[in-house]
């Protein structure tokens, strides 16, 4: 019995925040209710960890944060804005401040999108969308923002 409700538990969580599909005997209105609210809730927990990300967005952070999320389950927000931000990158829409943010935060720390990000224990040089950032015994600089 312990089983069968760990497993019914597992197929909800999975629909509420990583696109699985709606279990059975579940009602799908709530579940897509209670699956937003925690997109919205998750929003804001990236926004803490990435400001300038979420501010160079400014009105379309919920909205580029949630077609971004949906679906994918979380690697904690640090991770999450991390991987948001390559992704607006590589797609050329990452705004200023978020290619600032990106940068430093690169140069700061090695991330290679599956293990945690680790501090960098060289001197390193990172570049986001036309932001510089170099980091030097520990401390980063922002050495040329990103063109506005």
């Amino acid at each position: 019995m312990s089983g069968d409700l760990a497993a019914r538990q597992a197929e909800l969580v999975a629909a509420l925040v990583a696109g699985g599909p709606l279990p059975p005997g579940f009602a799908p209105a709530p579940v897509e209710a209670a699956r937003r609210a925690l997109l919205r809730k998750r929003s804001g927990d990236v926004a803490r960890h990435w400001p300038l990300l979420a501010a160079g967005l400014g009105a379309d952070w919920p909205a580029t944060f949630t077609a971004w999320a949906d679906g994918r389950p979380t690697n904690g927000s640090l991770r999450d804005g991390w991987d948001l931000a390559r992704k607006l990158r590589d797609q050329g829409t990452l705004p200023p401040l978020g290619a600032e943010e990106l940068a430093a935060r690169e140069a700061a720390s090695h991330y290679d999108g599956h293990r945690p990000p680790r501090p960098r224990r060289m001197p390193a040089v990172a570049r986001a969308g036309g932001a510089v950032a170099a980091q030097f015994a520990g401390r980063v600089r922002l050495l040329r923002p990103a063109p506005r």
